[in-house]
Protein backbone atom coordinates (compact mmCIF):
# COMPACT_ATOMS: atom_id res chain seq x y z
CA UNK A 1 0.00 0.00 0.00
CA UNK A 2 1.39 3.36 -0.98
CA UNK A 3 2.17 6.02 1.60
CA UNK A 4 -0.50 8.22 0.03
CA UNK A 5 -3.24 5.57 0.53
CA UNK A 6 -2.22 4.97 4.15
CA UNK A 7 -2.37 8.71 4.85
CA UNK A 8 -5.83 8.92 3.27
CA UNK A 9 -7.18 6.10 5.44
CA UNK A 10 -5.66 7.65 8.60
CA UNK A 11 -7.29 10.97 7.80
CA UNK A 12 -10.66 9.30 7.25
CA UNK A 13 -10.42 7.46 10.59
CA UNK A 14 -9.59 10.68 12.36
CA UNK A 15 -12.55 12.42 10.74
CA UNK A 16 -14.82 9.58 11.84
CA UNK A 17 -13.43 9.73 15.40
CA UNK A 18 -14.04 13.47 15.56
CA UNK A 19 -17.59 13.00 14.24
CA UNK A 20 -18.29 10.30 16.88
CA UNK A 21 -17.08 12.65 19.62
CA UNK A 22 -19.36 15.38 18.30
CA UNK A 23 -22.30 12.97 18.31
CA UNK A 24 -21.52 11.88 21.89
CA UNK A 25 -21.33 15.51 23.03
CA UNK A 26 -24.62 16.32 21.32
CA UNK A 27 -26.31 13.32 22.92
CA UNK A 28 -24.96 14.32 26.35
CA UNK A 29 -26.34 17.84 25.93
CA UNK A 30 -29.71 16.46 24.79
CA UNK A 31 -29.96 14.21 27.87
CA UNK A 32 -29.01 17.09 30.17
CA UNK A 33 -31.74 19.24 28.66
CA UNK A 34 -34.32 16.46 29.11
CA UNK A 35 -33.33 15.94 32.76
CA UNK A 36 -33.31 19.68 33.41
CA UNK A 37 -36.73 20.12 31.87
CA UNK A 38 -38.07 17.22 33.92
CA UNK A 39 -36.76 18.77 37.15
CA UNK A 40 -38.31 22.10 36.27
CA UNK A 41 -41.65 20.42 35.59
CA UNK A 42 -41.54 18.66 38.95
CA UNK A 43 -40.63 21.89 40.73
CA UNK A 44 -43.33 23.77 38.88
CA UNK A 45 -45.90 21.14 39.77
CA UNK A 46 -44.81 21.24 43.41
CA UNK A 47 -45.18 25.02 43.44
CA UNK A 48 -48.65 24.82 41.95
CA UNK A 49 -49.72 22.12 44.38
CA UNK A 50 -48.31 24.18 47.27
CA UNK A 51 -50.20 27.30 46.23
CA UNK A 52 -53.45 25.41 45.73
CA UNK A 53 -53.08 23.60 49.06
CA UNK A 54 -52.22 26.78 50.92
CA UNK A 55 -55.34 28.49 49.65
CA UNK A 56 -57.83 25.66 49.66
CA UNK A 57 -58.25 24.21 53.14
CA UNK A 58 -59.33 20.86 51.70
CA UNK A 59 -62.44 18.79 52.17
CA UNK A 60 -60.75 16.65 54.80
CA UNK A 61 -59.97 19.64 57.01
CA UNK A 62 -63.52 20.96 56.65
CA UNK A 63 -65.03 17.62 57.56
CA UNK A 64 -62.86 17.28 60.65
CA UNK A 65 -63.86 20.78 61.86
CA UNK A 66 -67.56 20.53 61.12
CA UNK A 67 -68.87 20.76 64.69
CA UNK A 68 -70.45 23.82 66.33
CA UNK A 69 -68.36 26.99 66.42
CA UNK A 70 -67.37 27.51 70.04
CA UNK A 71 -65.45 30.75 70.58
CA UNK A 72 -63.03 30.80 73.52
CA UNK A 73 -63.92 32.78 76.61
CA UNK A 74 -63.41 36.52 76.19
CA UNK A 75 -62.93 36.43 72.41
CA UNK A 76 -63.71 39.73 70.69
CA UNK A 77 -64.55 41.13 67.28
CA UNK A 78 -66.71 39.84 64.46
CA UNK A 79 -67.77 36.25 65.18
CA UNK A 80 -65.56 36.34 68.29
CA UNK A 81 -62.43 35.47 66.29
CA UNK A 82 -59.90 37.65 68.16
CA UNK A 83 -58.20 36.63 71.40
CA UNK A 84 -57.24 39.87 73.17
CA UNK A 85 -54.12 40.40 75.25
CA UNK A 86 -53.87 43.68 77.15
CA UNK A 87 -56.19 46.30 78.54
CA UNK A 88 -59.63 46.39 76.95
CA UNK A 89 -59.63 50.21 76.76
CA UNK A 90 -56.11 50.56 75.34
CA UNK A 91 -55.80 53.43 72.88
CA UNK A 92 -53.72 51.42 70.41
CA UNK A 93 -54.53 48.00 68.96
CA UNK A 94 -52.25 45.59 67.13
CA UNK A 95 -53.91 42.80 65.11
CA UNK A 96 -51.79 39.68 64.63
CA UNK A 97 -52.63 36.71 62.39
CA UNK A 98 -50.43 33.75 63.33
CA UNK A 99 -49.88 30.03 62.80
CA UNK A 100 -48.16 28.10 65.58
CA UNK A 101 -46.28 26.00 62.99
CA UNK A 102 -45.03 29.09 61.14
CA UNK A 103 -41.27 29.75 61.60
CA UNK A 104 -41.62 33.42 60.62
CA UNK A 105 -44.26 33.83 63.32
CA UNK A 106 -41.81 32.49 65.87
CA UNK A 107 -39.18 34.98 64.69
CA UNK A 108 -41.65 37.86 65.01
CA UNK A 109 -42.80 36.77 68.48
CA UNK A 110 -39.32 36.32 69.86
CA UNK A 111 -38.12 39.62 68.43
CA UNK A 112 -41.09 41.68 69.65
CA UNK A 113 -42.13 39.77 72.78
CA UNK A 114 -40.53 41.98 75.41
CA UNK A 115 -41.81 45.13 73.68
CA UNK A 116 -45.35 43.79 73.36
CA UNK A 117 -45.32 42.63 76.98
CA UNK A 118 -44.20 46.07 78.11
CA UNK A 119 -46.83 47.90 76.05
CA UNK A 120 -49.73 45.59 76.95
CA UNK A 121 -48.66 45.50 80.59
CA UNK A 122 -48.70 49.30 80.81
CA UNK A 123 -52.14 49.53 79.21
CA UNK A 124 -50.93 51.39 76.14
CA UNK A 125 -51.58 48.54 73.69
CA UNK A 126 -53.99 45.68 73.15
CA UNK A 127 -52.98 42.82 70.87
CA UNK A 128 -55.75 40.91 69.11
CA UNK A 129 -54.54 37.45 68.08
CA UNK A 130 -56.17 35.58 65.20
CA UNK A 131 -55.13 31.94 64.75
CA UNK A 132 -54.84 30.34 61.31
CA UNK A 133 -53.86 27.01 59.75
CA UNK A 134 -51.77 28.04 56.76
CA UNK A 135 -49.00 25.47 57.33
CA UNK A 136 -51.45 22.58 57.72
CA UNK A 137 -52.98 23.48 54.38
CA UNK A 138 -49.61 23.84 52.64
CA UNK A 139 -47.47 21.15 54.28
CA UNK A 140 -50.18 18.73 55.37
CA UNK A 141 -51.05 17.61 58.87
CA UNK A 142 -53.20 19.13 61.61
CA UNK A 143 -50.66 20.65 64.01
CA UNK A 144 -51.59 24.26 63.26
CA UNK A 145 -55.24 23.58 64.01
CA UNK A 146 -54.60 21.39 67.04
CA UNK A 147 -52.21 23.90 68.58
CA UNK A 148 -54.64 26.76 67.88
CA UNK A 149 -57.42 24.78 69.56
CA UNK A 150 -55.17 24.18 72.57
CA UNK A 151 -54.33 27.90 72.72
CA UNK A 152 -58.06 28.68 72.68
CA UNK A 153 -58.49 26.17 75.53
CA UNK A 154 -55.77 28.06 77.40
CA UNK A 155 -57.75 31.26 76.79
CA UNK A 156 -60.75 29.60 78.48
CA UNK A 157 -58.49 29.12 81.50
CA UNK A 158 -57.17 32.69 81.38
CA UNK A 159 -53.71 31.46 80.38
CA UNK A 160 -53.54 32.27 76.67
CA UNK A 161 -50.58 34.67 76.67
CA UNK A 162 -48.29 32.38 78.65
CA UNK A 163 -49.24 29.25 76.68
CA UNK A 164 -48.96 31.14 73.38
CA UNK A 165 -45.33 31.93 74.25
CA UNK A 166 -44.64 28.33 75.32
CA UNK A 167 -45.92 27.02 71.98
CA UNK A 168 -43.62 29.30 70.00
CA UNK A 169 -40.66 28.57 72.27
CA UNK A 170 -41.18 24.85 71.62
CA UNK A 171 -42.16 25.06 67.95
CA UNK A 172 -41.08 21.98 65.97
CA UNK A 173 -39.51 22.26 62.50
CA UNK A 174 -42.04 23.39 59.90
CA UNK A 175 -42.21 19.95 58.27
CA UNK A 176 -42.66 18.18 61.62
CA UNK A 177 -46.34 17.90 62.58
CA UNK A 178 -45.54 17.32 66.25
CA UNK A 179 -48.25 19.74 67.42
CA UNK A 180 -50.86 17.35 66.01
CA UNK A 181 -50.29 15.19 69.10
CA UNK A 182 -52.67 16.11 71.94
CA UNK A 183 -50.27 14.58 74.46
CA UNK A 184 -47.50 16.93 73.28
CA UNK A 185 -49.73 19.98 73.74
CA UNK A 186 -50.88 18.82 77.17
CA UNK A 187 -47.28 18.19 78.19
CA UNK A 188 -46.35 21.76 77.18
CA UNK A 189 -49.25 23.04 79.29
CA UNK A 190 -47.26 21.84 82.28
CA UNK A 191 -44.90 24.76 81.66
CA UNK A 192 -47.72 27.21 82.51
CA UNK A 193 -48.72 27.34 86.16
CA UNK A 194 -52.23 26.07 86.72
CA UNK A 195 -53.06 25.26 83.10
CA UNK A 196 -52.82 21.47 83.06
CA UNK A 197 -56.26 20.69 84.48
CA UNK A 198 -58.93 18.12 83.59
CA UNK A 199 -60.94 20.87 81.89
CA UNK A 200 -57.99 21.90 79.72
CA UNK A 201 -57.18 18.29 78.82
CA UNK A 202 -60.76 17.59 77.86
CA UNK A 203 -60.91 20.75 75.74
CA UNK A 204 -57.73 19.76 73.87
CA UNK A 205 -58.68 16.11 73.35
CA UNK A 206 -62.24 16.91 72.28
CA UNK A 207 -61.14 19.60 69.81
CA UNK A 208 -63.67 21.93 71.40
CA UNK A 209 -62.58 24.96 69.36
CA UNK A 210 -61.64 23.23 66.08
CA UNK A 211 -64.54 24.75 64.15
CA UNK A 212 -63.74 28.17 65.61
CA UNK A 213 -60.16 27.78 64.35
CA UNK A 214 -61.47 26.84 60.90
CA UNK A 215 -63.69 29.93 60.91
CA UNK A 216 -60.74 32.09 61.92
CA UNK A 217 -58.66 30.72 59.04
CA UNK A 218 -61.54 31.32 56.63
CA UNK A 219 -61.67 34.96 57.78
CA UNK A 220 -57.92 35.21 57.13
CA UNK A 221 -58.35 33.84 53.61
CA UNK A 222 -61.29 36.12 52.81
CA UNK A 223 -59.33 39.14 54.03
CA UNK A 224 -56.89 38.60 51.17
CA UNK A 225 -53.87 38.02 53.39
CA UNK A 226 -51.36 35.59 51.94
CA UNK A 227 -48.78 34.99 54.62
CA UNK A 228 -48.12 34.77 58.33
CA UNK A 229 -47.45 36.61 60.44
CA UNK A 230 -49.70 39.39 59.21
CA UNK A 231 -49.30 42.20 61.74
CA UNK A 232 -51.67 45.10 61.26
CA UNK A 233 -51.30 48.47 62.97
CA UNK A 234 -53.15 51.57 61.85
CA UNK A 235 -54.15 49.86 58.60
CA UNK A 236 -50.66 48.72 57.60
CA UNK A 237 -48.89 45.37 57.81
CA UNK A 238 -45.85 46.48 59.79
CA UNK A 239 -44.21 43.07 59.32
CA UNK A 240 -43.69 44.01 55.65
CA UNK A 241 -41.87 47.22 56.57
CA UNK A 242 -38.11 46.49 56.37
CA UNK A 243 -37.38 49.54 58.50
CA UNK A 244 -39.61 48.38 61.37
CA UNK A 245 -37.97 47.56 64.70
CA UNK A 246 -39.35 47.00 68.20
CA UNK A 247 -38.10 50.45 69.13
CA UNK A 248 -39.80 52.10 66.16
CA UNK A 249 -43.05 50.28 66.90
CA UNK A 250 -42.86 51.38 70.52
CA UNK A 251 -42.61 55.00 69.39
CA UNK A 252 -45.63 54.51 67.10
CA UNK A 253 -47.70 53.23 70.01
CA UNK A 254 -46.57 56.13 72.19
CA UNK A 255 -47.59 58.60 69.48
CA UNK A 256 -50.97 56.88 69.14
CA UNK A 257 -51.53 57.25 72.88
CA UNK A 258 -50.54 60.93 72.85
CA UNK A 259 -52.78 61.69 69.91
CA UNK A 260 -55.99 60.47 71.56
Amino acid sequence: MSEKNREGKRTARERMAVEREKQKAAEKRRRALIVGASVLCVLGLAAVVGVVAANSGGDEEKSEASGPVVAPSGALGKDGLAIPVGKEGAKATLTVWEDFRCPACKVFEQRYRSTLNELTGSGRLRVDYHLVTLIDNGMGGTGSRTAANAAACAQDAGKFAAYHDVLFDNQPPESDDAFADDAKLIDLAGKVDGLDTPAFRSCVEDGTHNSWVAKSHEAFRKSGFNGTPTVMFDGQNINQDPSMTPEKFKRMVQEANQGQ
